[in-house]
């Protein structure tokens, strides 16, 4: 054997040492990478469970929200007649019972007024 060889053998001895050492942090970073592709098809399985329940909930709050416009609708159509009845109300009813309020007040203010002195005659 030569010096050649001899160096030859070192240096393969070397490689082989550093793919050894190498090899361990490639099969730990293959094993991060099994736990990643577990953790991802979990979050994928988690998640279409998930996002079929909020397209439940939007749909259903969609329709609640359709039922609440509906009633605000009808309360506001409400509120108009009421407002209308109350406005012809006091246009029919009220009106004259000012008038009668107000002839009473002078009625009453007529009977209420003190009588006047008698005149003298000098």
């Amino acid at each position: 054997m030569t010096g050649a060889d001899i160096a030859g053998l070192i240096a393969a001895g070397v490689f082989a040492i550093l793919v050894a050492l190498l090899a361990v942090p490639i099969l730990k970073l293959g094993k991060v990478f099994d736990e990643l592709r577990s953790a991802v098809r979990e979050i994928s399985d988690g998640t279409s469970p998930l996002l079929q329940e909020v397209t439940n909930t939007v749909t259903t709050t969609n329709e609640q929200l359709r039922k609440v416009d509906g009633i605000t609708t009808n309360v506001s159509d409400a509120s108009a007649n009421v407002t209308a009845v109350s406005s012809l109300f006091a246009a029919v009813v009220g009106r004259p019972l000012i008038k009668v309020a107000a002839f009473s007040e002078g009625v009453r203010a007529a009977m209420n007024r003190p009588a006047k002195p008698a005149r003298r005659s000098r």
